[in-house]
């Protein structure tokens, strides 16, 4: 994502080449100077590709616990409908019917995903 907006990987910085002239700079200096900047490069890019991968994390627990706050609220809905009259009625077994839809085809959806992820 961020690599887009990045000019130079630290390859770039190393074997950039600068012509030489007689009043130029030390090249010793120079070459200090693009080592430490290519040892800042490095440690920027893993420190983004570690951020990313704990974003894909947080993003995926996110989209779990959002589900599991659906189905506990359609379980609490089922219970407080049921509760009271100790009938059960169409739309309660409407509603039961589509959690068991929900969970099944969410785990089939979860299992594509992973065969999915698991070949790249």
């Amino acid at each position: 994502m961020y690599q887009n907006k990045i000019k130079f990987v630290p390859q770039d910085i190393l074997e950039k080449r600068f012509k030489i002239d007689t009043r130029g700079y030390r090249m010793k200096e120079v070459d200090q100077y693009l080592d430490d900047i290519i040892s800042d490069y490095e440690q920027f890019f893993e420190i983004i590709n570690n951020l990313e991968k704990e974003k894909a994390d947080l993003l995926g627990e996110i989209m779990k616990l959002k589900q599991d706050l659906r189905n506990c609220k359609l379980n609490m809905e089922v219970a407080s409908s049921t509760k009271g009259s100790g009938e059960v009625t169409n739309v309660d077994i409407m509603r039961r019917l589509s959690q068991l839809e929900k969970a099944v085809y969410g785990i089939i959806k979860q299992d594509e995903d992973d065969d999915v992820g698991g070949n790249n």
